[in-house]
C-alpha cells in the first residue's frame, strides 16, 4: 500500500521495458533511458527522435492545409480593402484571449479598421450570444470574426447573417451536426480533415493571420514587415496551446516551442508587463510551467473576477504604461482569486465529508451555495476530484438558479451523463472531462439523485482509484545530471508528452526525514542504493513523515529535476508517492 497518511492509494502503471529500447539508444546516439520515454511517446525512429527532440520552424505547416484559412484571408482583405469595420468576438479564457490579441495584430497590420468584443463569462456566458451580434452591427461592424467559439452558435451566426454582417467563425470545439451558415468556416475537422486535428482556439487564429499576412505581402513568403507580428502570433498560441492543455505533439509542439523562445525576446508591451508582473524577466528561458500555473492563471483570472477584454487590451492596443497597469490589475485579480478559491474549497471539502459523499458507497459528488463565485467554482471541482477521486459538481446558487459547474474521472464522460439527467437542468453543455449546467434551486435534489444514480451505475471502485503512469523503473545510478538534461530535451511538456515520471527499484531511506517549508508542509528525505545517494524532496507531504519513517526500504515515485547549489548541479526527485519494499 502506498505510505500516506490520508493520500489514496495509487496503482503504478509502469511502462515495460520496449523491446526496441536498446536499439532506438544506439542508432539515435542517446541514453536507453531516454529511448524508452521517446517509445514510450510512440516516437519510433532515429529521425524521428531526432525531430522530436529538434524542433524545427520549418516543420510548420501553412496556412493552405487548414481548410478555408487562405479562403477567409482573400475576404478579409477584401473587407479592409472596401473600408469595412472588423469585430473579433473572442472566449474569455487564454486561448479566446490569445487567438484575438493574434487576428487583431494581423488585421491592423494589413490595414483594416478592427475592434474585439469580449462576453463576461458571468453575465453572458460562453459563446456568441444574439443580443451581443446586434449590439456589434449597431457599432458599425461589416465582419464579425470570432475566436476560439462559434461553431454550434447556429442561430447566432445566423441573426449576424440577417442583420447583414459577414460572418467567419475560427474555432477549435467539437462541432455538432448542424454547422453555423457562416460566409467562412476556420477549424481543423468541421470542414474536413486537417493533418494537425489539434489545434488550439489561438493556434486556429495563428494559421489565418499567417495566411493573412501572405495576402497582404502578394507573396508565399510575408514581407519582411509581417515577420515581428507573426513571430508574436507564436507566443500568443503558446499561451493558448498550454493553458488550453491540448496535446502538444506534432506542430503543436513546434509552436509551443518556438512560441515560448519568442515570449523571451517579444517586444509587445503586454506580455512584456505579464511577465515582469508575475516574476519571471529575469529568467533566460521560459517553458510550459511558466505558462500554465503562472501567467495562463493570471489572464484566466481576470475572466472569472472581472472582465476578459481587459487582458485583451494589454495585448493589443496598451502602451508600456497602460500595459504594466492592467498587468498588475491582473495580478491583483488572481491573487483575490487565490482566496476566494481557498476558502471555496475548505468550504467544499467539509461539506463533502459532513454529507457522506466520500464514503465507500458513494462515486460522486454534487454540493450547491448561494455564497460561492460562480467564476471560481470549476477549479474548485477540478480540487475535489483531485482529492476525492470520483466525479463533482459544485453549484453557485443566486436568485433560485444554479450555475455549475462539473469535473469528471475516467469512464464517466460528463456529456452523456447530464443528458441522461437533462429533465432536471436547464441548460448544459461541455464534454467529456469539464462541463457547466443551469439548474434551479428546487431541482437540485432531484439532479444530485439522478447523478449519483448514474455515478453508482457507470463507476466501479477501481474506476475511482488514482492511477501514477510511470516511463520507466531506474536505479540510482542512472540518474546523473547528464541523462537529467537529456530528458530536458523533451518540453514543453503538455497532453501526448506528458512530464517524465519514473519509478525507483527498491531503496534505503538514510538519516531522518524532515518537515520543510515556512509552514511546514513540504517533506524531505534522502535516499541510497550502494553507494548511490539522492535527495528527495516530497511537497505537500510534511504531514506524512511517521508514515514514511515506518518504512526504511521503499520504492519512490518521482519526477526527476536538478538542483544547482554553489555551481555543483545534483539529481534530485521530486516525489509523487512512495510504497514500502
Amino acid at each position: 500500500m502506498a505510505a500516506s497518511g490520508g493520500h489514496a492509494e495509487r496503482d503504478w502503471i509502469i511502462a515495460p521495458p520496449h523491446e526496441r529500447r536498446d536499439e532506438l539508444a544506439s542508432t539515435a546516439r542517446i541514453a536507453p533511458l531516454l529511448a524508452q520515454v521517446l517509445l514510450n511517446r510512440g516516437v519510433t525512429t532515429a529521425e524521428e527522435a531526432r525531430r522530436f527532440l529538434n524542433p524545427e520552424f520549418k516543420a510548420l505547416l501553412p496556412p493552405d492545409v487548414l481548410p478555408n484559412t487562405v479562403a477567409a484571408a482573400k475576404h478579409l482583405m477584401s473587407a479592409i480593402a472596401a473600408g469595412k469595420r472588423i469585430t473579433i468576438y473572442g472566449d474569455y479564457d487564454v486561448d479566446g484571449i490569445a487567438g484575438t490579441a493574434i487576428l487583431w495584430h494581423a488585421i491592423k497590420q494589413a490595414g483594416g479598421q478592427v475592434s474585439f468584443y469580449i462576453p463576461s463569462r458571468l453575465d453572458e456566458g460562453y459563446g456568441l450570444n444574439i443580443e451581443a451580434v446586434e449590439q456589434i452591427k449597431a457599432d458599425g461592424a461589416g465582419v464579425l470574426v470570432t475566436v476560439d467559439c462559434g461553431i454550434t452558435a447556429v442561430d447566432e451566426v445566423a441573426r449576424a447573417r440577417e442583420l447583414g454582417l459577414d460572418v467567419i467563425v475560427t474555432d477549435h470545439h467539437q462541432p455538432k451536426d448542424e454547422l453555423p451558415p457562416a460566409n467562412f468556416i476556420v477549424h481543423p475537422t468541421a470542414c474536413g480533415e486537417s493533418p494537425n486535428p489539434d489545434l488550439s482556439g489561438a493556434a486556429v487564429a495563428l494559421k489565418l493571420a499567417w495566411a493573412i499576412g501572405r495576402e497582404a505581402s502578394g507573396n508565399a513568403s510575408v514581407a519582411e514587415s509581417w515577420r515581428e507580428p507573426l513571430l508574436d502570433a507564436t507566443a500568443f498560441a503558446a499561451l493558448g496551446l498550454i493553458a488550453d492543455v491540448v496535446p502538444l505533439t506534432g506542430e503543436n509542439r513546434v509552436i509551443a516551442t518556438f512560441g515560448l523562445h519568442r515570449l523571451r525576446d517579444t517586444p509587445n508591451a503586454g506580455l512584456r508587463a505579464l511577465v515582469e508582473v508575475a516574476g519571471l524577466s529575469k529568467k533566460d528561458s521560459y517553458d510550459d510551467y511558466d505558462i500554465g500555473f503562472t501567467l495562463a492563471p493570471r489572464l484566466n483570472a481576470i475572466g472569472r473576477m472581472g472582465h476578459a477584454r481587459l487582458a485583451v487590451e494589454m495585448f493589443t492596443r496598451a502602451g508600456p504604461e497602460q500595459a504594466q497597469q492592467i498587468a498588475s490589475t491582473l495580478d491583483a485579480q488572481n491573487r483575490q482569486r487565490q482566496k476566494v478559491e481557498r476558502d471555496i474549497t475548505k468550504q467544499a471539502e467539509a461539506m463533502v465529508t459532513e454529507l457522506g459523499f466520500d464514503r465507500d458507497s458513494c462515486r460522486g459528488i454534487v454540493l450547491a451555495s448561494s455564497g460561492w463565485h460562480a467564476g471560481v467554482i470549476g477549479i474548485v471541482a477540478s480540487r475535489l476530484v483531485d482529492r476525492f477521486h470520483r466525479p463533482a459538481v459544485m453549484i453557485s446558487l443566486e436568485g433560485g438558479l444554479g450555475q455549475g459547474s462539473a469535473r469528471s474521472v475516467r469512464h464517466f464522460p460528463l456529456h452523456e451523463v447530464l443528458a441522461d439527467c437533462e429533465q432536471h437542468l436547464v441548460s448544459f453543455g461541455g464534454h467529456a472531462m469539464a462541463a457547466g449546467l443551469r439548474v434551479r434551486e428546487e431541482d437540485i435534489d432531484a439532479f444530485t439523485n439522478a447523478f449519483l444514480a448514474e455515478a453508482a451505475q457507470r463507476l466501479t471502485g477501481k474506476d475511482l482509484r488514482p492511477r501514477l503512469h510511470l516511463d520507466d523503473e531506474v536505479g540510482l545510478r542512472q540518474l546523473t545530471p547528464d541523462v537529467i538534461d537529456m530528458l530536458q530535451r523533451l518540453a514543453p511538456f503538455g497532453p501526448g508528452n506528458v512530464r517524465v515520471r519514473l519509478a525507483t527499484t527498491e531503496v534505503e531511506l538514510t538519516g531522518t526525514p524532515r518537515v520543510v517549508g515556512r509552514t511546514s508542509n513540504h517533506l524531505q528525505f534522502s535516499v541510497r542504493q550502494g553507494n548511490e545517494q539522492r535527495k528527495a524532496i516530497a511537497f505537500g507531504r510534511g504531514k506524512d513523515i511517521d508514515a514514511l519513517a515506518d518504512h526504511p526500504r521503499i520504492r519512490v515515485a518521482f519526477e526527476p529535476m536538478i538542483s544547482e547549489w554553489n555551481n555543483q548541479r545534483r539529481v534530485e526527485l521530486r516525489v509523487l508517492d512512495w510504497k514500502p519494499a
